[in-house]
């Protein structure tokens, strides 16, 4: 028997039915609704990164640029997403990916989800928001007093004052590093005499009125490319962006922070913030930050830490020491999608001083008006999700030593990883774990051997030849899907500072066993075999640096 094919048509009262709430259990959305969730559920349980189907094919299901005239039944519509979208998605969750700050989230946040999703509150203004936007001040506060431990009657004071702000949610770090860099120009050419402040006269204004030539933040070479986005957005120019060296450990070099700053006022250009970075994407490191901030006060210059990574190791009691002096800052970027498990995008910056944001505060008249409790006064983002609920949720359902567990078994297992590696005589750790992040390649000792021997030109081409090499294991071993790890490119010390290209690898996901850390080392040696061509060119070259 042939089945029926029926049609959705375009009428009102078929639209209606799909911003009506479903009646009960037998209504056809609620059966969609665990469907879907029986379907999700069986997609998070596998344990492979992403089905072996090419990109290329994958865009053949999105290529149509035309809007549909004729709809369809939710029900045919999610089929069409779990057969073209869900089926072919990174399992981000999966214990074998551990090549990016993505990872496994409780399960829980995927109910609860559904109150910030079915309420839709816009957190730009109290009208829209209510009883969400106390509960993102409180979540601020949460994690001000993690960052800079003040007194109980510090919080009763400020947390919601109508007039004040702690800092502010956005989508992201890059949002969250913008604001703060925004707080810190404005800062620095603040209203003077008859002068209005940048904000309202403008930057060519503010620059001729303090006699500067220009303006700089420094930040170490390693820091977030979101940076390069801020100096620009601000006026700045990719230029004003001055970066610092680091040390064999990837943290940057005080002196040579020093020597910058003093070349940068000698070409009368103002240093208008530093950035100390707890937590670098590539290699996980955490900048010597109570050096930076007396600078920083030295020179009058904001102090601001980027530990959109790291900050949440601050939770655990054992490794919070590792971000000393980050109380000192100025403001911190903190993603609350990274090591506190959220959804993306929960991002958040925080001020020290409850007064900062106001160089940067907006007011309009139907909305974010003076004195009121609108969020969107102190934000760059107008409207915006409230994400913070679930940052909120997590916080009381985890909790602080939760947390501390969650820290210190990643951290523990970055240094496992770290040791099984060096037992390796064909791998090569190439940054150390300082947090839960570790960079390392394929090097067999003969390679090794010959890279250390080889002078001039046949070292650089020897080097050029594993960073090849590099890349096929990274880029294969992405594309059969078991497994995943990210690669980036370093300046190692101990390889004269030539560009090395490196595996690297996060460790935050608490699925993620030792057995699999073994397992991804040996799919990467049996991938190394699948590149003959490329190893025999790298045994001529090893070869001919051999020779007497």
């Amino acid at each position: 028997m042939v089945k029926e094919q029926k049609s959705a048509d375009v009428s009102f009262e078929s639209l209606l039915k799909i911003f009506t709430v479903p009646e009960g259990p037998d209504s056809t959305l609620t059966k969609i609704d665990e469907s879907l969730s029986r379907n999700l559920n069986q997609f998070l349980r596998e344990h492979i990164v992403a089905e072996e189907k090419p990109l290329r094919e994958i865009e053949k299901d999105f290529s149509s640029a035309q809007i549909p005239e004729q709809p369809e039944f939710v029900s045919d519509h999610t089929e069409h997403l779990l057969d073209t979208l869900v089926s072919h998605s990174v399992h981000t969750s999966s214990p074998s990916f551990i090549g990016h700050m993505t990872s496994a989230l409780p399960y829980f946040l995927m109910p609860l989800s559904k109150i910030m999703f079915a309420l839709n509150q816009n957190l730009v203004k109290i009208e829209t928001s209510k009883a969400f936007t106390p509960l993102e001040r409180q979540v601020l506060g949460m994690l001000h007093r993690l960052i800079y431990g003040q007194s109980d009657t510090f919080y009763e004071q400020w947390m919601h004052s109508a007039n004040h702000s702690l800092g502010a949610f956005c989508s992201g770090g890059t949002i969250a590093n913008i604001t703060a860099l925004w707080v810190a120009r404005n800062k620095a050419l603040k209203p003077n005499g008859s002068f209005k402040g940048v904000e309202k006269e403008g930057l060519f204004k503010a620059m001729k009125h303090y006699g500067y030539d220009g303006l700089a933040v420094l930040v170490s070479e390693r820091g977030h490319y979101s940076l390069k986005k801020a100096a620009d957005i601000l006026g700045l120019g990719q230029e004003g962006l001055v970066a610092v060296k680091t040390d064999a450990n990837n943290r940057i070099i005080v002196d040579d922070l020093k020597a910058k700053i003093a070349e940068l006022e000698t070409q009368n250009i103002k240093p208008i913030a530093v950035i100390g970075v707890a937590g670098t994407t590539e290699t996980g490191n955490v900048d010597p930050l109570p050096e930076i901030a007396e600078i920083c006060q030295a020179h009058d210059c904001h102090f601001h830490v980027d530990a959109a990574w790291g900050g949440a190791t601050l939770m655990s009691n054992h490794h919070r020491h590792l971000l000393n002096g980050v109380e000192i800052a100025d403001s911190v970027t903190i993603d609350a999608h990274k090591q506190l498990y959220i959804p993306m995008g929960a991002g958040m910056v925080l001020f020290k001083n409850p007064n900062a944001m106001k160089s940067i505060e907006h007011h309009a008249q139907y909305i974010l008006r003076k004195g009121s409790k609108d969020l969107g006064s102190h934000t760059l983002e107008g409207s915006r999700s409230g994400m913070a609920m679930l940052v909120y949720a997590a916080m009381h359902i985890i909790s602080r030593p939760g947390y501390e567990l969650l820290i210190d078994q990643s951290i523990e297992k970055a240094h496992y990883f770290a040791d099984l590696i060096r037992q390796q005589d064909d791998f090569e750790l190439v940054s150390e774990p300082e947090l839960c992040l570790l960079t390392y390649r394929y090097l067999p000792l003969f390679i090794r051997e010959a890279l250390a021997k080889a002078k001039g030109s046949q070292k650089e081409k020897l080097n050029v030849l594993i960073n090849e090499l590099t890349q096929f294991i990274q880029k294969r071993q992405r594309e059969t899907g078991k497994s995943f790890v990210s690669r980036t490119r370093l300046n190692p010390v101990q390889w004269q500072r030539m560009n090395t290209v490196v595996f690297r690898v996060v460790l935050a996901n608490p699925l993620t066993t030792q057995k699999i850390l073994s397992s991804v080392l040996d799919e990467q040696r049996e991938i190394a075999k699948q590149a003959p061509n490329l190893m025999k060119r790298i045994q001529q070259v090893v070869s001919d640096i051999q020779l007497p």
